[in-house]
């Protein structure tokens, strides 16, 4: 998941604890291999053979179509195939920025709309490539959740890289004490909430962005441009009754930059939101 990853569980049953510990870690490795763009896994197996249509397993086409259903929402600006603005785009602290030729070169291989896509094939055009990072770590984190809950547990806190889901109150009957961190003061809360139930979802550029001549361009990219979201929050955090939930409204509002508070306003939820 590129981050630290934990699960909590609290009870005096340890048997219990470790069996749920075991199920939640093999879970977030199962998914880590499979869809990590980094490593042969079913992506990097779909992005090799662009150009030619393949059969994906089910898993992998409820994710796709969840891709879909979010490109649709987000007015084409949320797109699993803008992996290749990375190409020109690296966010590696050196401050390049790269040229209008550039930008423009890597979005030729950018849009939902070239991908051949008739459940449960995929064809993606020579150069393309998809990236299923933007959804992967909340899925993980919902169905890590719904194995420790199979498994018996309650009051069970799962914790991927600050996108977390909470089941149950702490065995005293006490909530969670779930912090959301401060965007412009690393390891300082910007907000304290208490939690028996629900999920928490960020997105955002904190730490992830470059700096030229004075100005900051974040990691968050218009896929129909290939430059930084104009105006965008620093981090958007969203309560929701699941992580993909609330992934899903951190990332929509995150992209219609200077109108995200606006468009959380709509959707009538909890939201904090750092410029």
């Amino acid at each position: 998941m590129g981050s630290p990853c934990a699960v909590i569980i609290s009870g005096e049953d340890r048997e219990l604890a470790s069996r749920v510990a075991l199920a939640v870690s093999a879970e977030a490795r199962r998914i880590e291999a499979k869809f990590t763009r980094y490593r042969p896994s079913v992506v990097t197996s779909i992005n090799e053979r662009a150009g030619s249509r393949v059969q994906v397993d089910e898993e992998t086409a409820d994710l796709i179509e969840y891709a879909q259903r979010l490109h649709l929402l987000s007015d084409g600006l949320f797109d699993i195939t803008s992996g290749a603005l990375r190409r020109v785009w690296r966010f590696d602290g050196s401050g390049a920025v790269p040229s209008a030729a550039q930008v423009a070169e890597a979005l030729r291989f950018v849009g939902w709309h070239r991908v051949q896509w008739r459940r449960p094939h995929l064809e993606l055009e020579p150069g393309m490539e998809i990236d299923l990072g933007g959804i992967g770590k909340e899925y993980a984190v919902d169905s890590a959740m719904a194995l420790a809950v199979r498994q018996g547990a309650s009051g069970v806190l799962v914790n991927f890289g600050g996108d977390l889901r909470v089941s149950g109150t702490r065995a005293d009957g006490s909530a969670w004490h779930v912090a959301i961190e401060d965007a412009d003061a690393a390891g300082q809360p910007a907000a304290m909430l208490s939690l028996a139930s629900g999920a928490l979802a960020t997105s955002g550029d904190a730490h992830r962005f470059v700096m030229q001549d004075g100005k900051r361009y974040g990691h968050v990219l218009d896929p129909r441009t290939g430059w930084p979201v104009e105006a965008a929050p620093r981090s958007v955090t969203v309560l929701a009754g699941s992580c993909s939930e609330a992934g899903l409204l951190a990332k929509l509002a995150l992209l219609r930059g200077a109108q995200a508070e606006q468009f959380l306003r709509g959707e009538q939820v909890r939201a904090w939101v750092s410029r």
